[in-house]
């Protein structure tokens, strides 16, 4: 997407539905077992719904039983990790690092015979190209 990066809230607003916005602007969190990929099995690329980066191959997707999809890693330099002392706890964020939309938190109970890590992610804030 060359330059129809939204540059303020208001053209955020305008580009997101209300949830998309809630979660990837405001760091808000989807109810655990309503998004529409917390169970999905299609093979492909989910990409940012806020500016269409790669963020997380199917191929890293697992069934973590939280409600919310799971991955053990994020495509190389897809995100960034933030710390997250909100809710009076101390996370890991994980924002996209093309436009800085949070998309979930990382935390370390994933499968332990691959990279022992969970990328928590909000279903509104990913699109799934499959192929």
């Amino acid at each position: 997407m060359p330059n129809d990066m939204p540059k303020n809230d208001e053209e955020w607003k305008q580009k997101l539905t209300p949830e998309q916005y809630a979660v990837l602007r405001e760091k808000g969190t989807e109810p655990a077992f309503t998004g529409k990929y917390f169970d999905a099995h299609e093979h492909g690329m989910y990409m940012c719904a806020g500016c269409g980066a790669q963020l997380f191959s199917s191929d890293h997707k697992f069934d973590s039983g939280t409600g919310w999809p799971s991955y053990d890693r994020a495509l190389p330099g897809a995100v960034e990790m933030r710390e997250d002392t909100s809710h009076g706890m101390r996370r890991t964020e994980v924002v996209c690092a093309k436009c800085g939309g949070h998309l979930g938190h990382l935390f370390d109970d994933g499968p332990s015979e691959t990279t022992g890590k969970r990328f928590c992610i909000n279903s509104c804030a990913l699109d799934l190209k499959q192929g």
